[in-house]
């Protein structure tokens, strides 16, 4: 097993059999030391979180499976903290694809002039590219084409994704009597050229609200899996 690339989150681990090994960290992106899935850096570490985050991304990902999405999820082993998946290759250089069902956070920091905190925006979607160095800046899909990131039947694609996988998280988070407000998710190619999801699905990519206040990451892991 070889490192291949240390990440703000996650550690990646090439395999003999050609599949990939994540090592899920304590680590989550924020600012001055307050969670923000909207950052681009890493904000604080969390005592646990990366063992939790792992158990919710493996619910997740095992549920979205069954409904037929595809995505490079093999295997997890929580006691470890490592998710085992399949080899993709990433658009361009990496994106992020945020869904937004109600402003907040970033979104009202570029758009506060016209909206305000908790509009409905009804499963909005934004690409952003993955480039810590220039902020993850926001992409429009005539670039993502001009770029040739994606073509325009990709971009249909990966939205479309975007919402029915949203909903799925969504639907399973209103049953514990909670709030989604906003996600973001990754994407990348298999080895036969189908979009897939990536990447994890855990309290440190999503905010979810509960009496109108944010859910902490570990405390959702545990509300959604029982524990």
């Amino acid at each position: 097993m070889q490192k291949i690339y240390e990440g703000k989150t996650k550690t990646v681990y090439q395999l003999d059999d050609g599949n990939i090994k994540l090592f899920f960290k304590d680590d989550v992106t924020g600012k001055d030391g307050v969670f923000d899935p909207g950052e681009n850096q890493v904000g604080l570490t969390i005592k646990d979180n990366g063992y939790y985050g792992l158990l919710m991304t493996k619910l997740m990902f095992e549920k979205i499976e069954q409904t037929g999405i595809s995505t490079h999820y093999i295997s997890a082993n929580p006691d470890e903290r490592t998710m085992t998946v399949k080899p993709v290759t990433v658009f361009g250089k990496g994106i992020e694809v945020i869904c937004r069902l109600k402003a907040t956070g970033s979104f009202i920091r570029r758009y506060g002039e016209y909206a305000k905190d908790g509009d409905i925006l009804d499963y909005y979607v934004e690409v952003s590219l993955k480039d810590d160095e220039k902020g993850d800046p926001f992409i429009s899909e005539e670039l993502l084409e001009k770029f040739k990131i994606l073509d325009k039947d990709e971009y249909k694609t990966l939205e479309k994704a975007t919402k029915d996988i949203t909903k799925i998280i969504q639907k399973t988070i209103e049953d514990k009597k909670l709030e989604l407000i906003d996600i973001k998710l990754e994407f990348g190619r298999d080895r036969q050229g189908n979009i897939v999801l990536i990447e994890e699905i855990s309290g440190g990519n999503m905010r979810v609200y509960k009496d109108e206040k944010s859910v902490k990451t570990i405390e959702l892991s545990k509300i959604l899996l029982d524990m």
